[in-house]
């Protein structure tokens, strides 16, 4: 019976190495990509904020009313855009993120708003086929590496049923669940309503602390408006995919980490109730050989 003991024990060790090394390879893969996310989120931040202060300057000097801007009242079919991952093996946060898209879905319901879902991520998407609910739309990219194609495609489905009617498949509102990256430990979930647009960001001074001059538009503020807010939302859709695959990555990293260190705990525990199966069956071996003897001997 040691003996067996001791072969399951010699194969669960064998198995759990396997499943470090894996857990390791995963973790340094993670570890090596997060740099070059964390640094392509930080070099869209200077345009992000270019295109924010020019519609805020934009908005500020005129009393333009735009599809985008305005307020539908009465509208009550609202897009939802959940930006999930592509791959599991990150801990809960493809969970955290279909978690929060739950919440907010219930709570438009709730409202009395019928919600249409745009789903990014084979995770998210594999939660709402299972479940039999009905996707809108849903694009699968490489999370990890999400492109200014991929933002566009997005931008501009997102932007034509926001601009449709309602009664043609047109939605009054768009909100986005998305990941903000703050730092390696910290992941936090967020909802954004992107739709209808509203600046949060003002115009900043000069640099010589003197007011900001009134502005000129060529060929006029409407057209300016047109250029501006696709490419403002596009941007923000675009920022949200970094943000989430730089925090996809450190979850990941994070959650590889631990499993690591679990597989060499388990590994420990294995080794010594194999030895202790094995120390077992030495004993029960020199109990026999001693029976045996007395026997002989009596």
């Amino acid at each position: 019976m040691a003996g067996g003991m001791q072969r399951v024990y010699k194969a669960r060790i064998k198995s759990t190495q396997s499943l470090k090394k894996m857990f390791r390879a995963q973790e340094m893969m993670a570890a090596s990509r997060l740099p070059k996310a964390r640094a392509r989120t930080a070099a869209a931040a200077p345009y992000a904020q270019a295109v924010t202060r020019a519609v805020s300057a934009v908005a500020t000097h005129t009393d333009v009313d735009h599809p985008l801007t305005r307020e539908e009242a009465g509208g009550t079919k609202v897009a939802v855009l959940v930006i999930s991952s592509d791959r599991g093996q990150a801990g809960a946060y493809p969970a955290s993120i279909v978690r929060e898209a739950e919440r907010l879905t219930d709570q438009l319901r709730a409202e009395g708003k019928e919600v249409s879902l745009y789903v990014t991520g084979r995770r998210a998407i594999g939660y709402y086929s299972y479940r039999g609910r009905e996707i809108a739309g849903s694009w699968t990219y490489g999370s990890e590496n999400p492109t200014t194609e991929v933002a566009h495609e997005i931008a501009r489905t997102l932007l034509e049923r926001f601009l449709a009617a309602e009664d043609e498949g047109g939605v009054s509102e768009l909100h986005v669940v998305s990941t903000q990256f703050v730092n390696m430990v910290t992941q936090k979930v967020r909802v954004v309503r992107m739709l209808p647009l509203e600046v949060v960001e003002g115009v900043a001074p000069a640099d010589d602390g003197r007011t900001m001059p009134l502005y000129d538009f060529e060929p006029s503020p409407e057209a300016v408006l047109d250029t501006l807010l696709p490419r403002y939302v596009e941007l923000r859709i675009y920022a949200a995919l970094l943000d989430a695959a730089a925090s996809e990555l450190a979850a990941r990293q994070r959650a590889m980490h631990t499993a690591t260190d679990n597989a060499e705990e388990l590994i420990r525990t294995y080794t010594r109730l194999a030895n202790q199966a094995r120390q077992a069956d030495i004993t029960q071996e020199i109990s026999e050989i001693v029976s045996g003897a007395d026997a002989l001997a009596s």
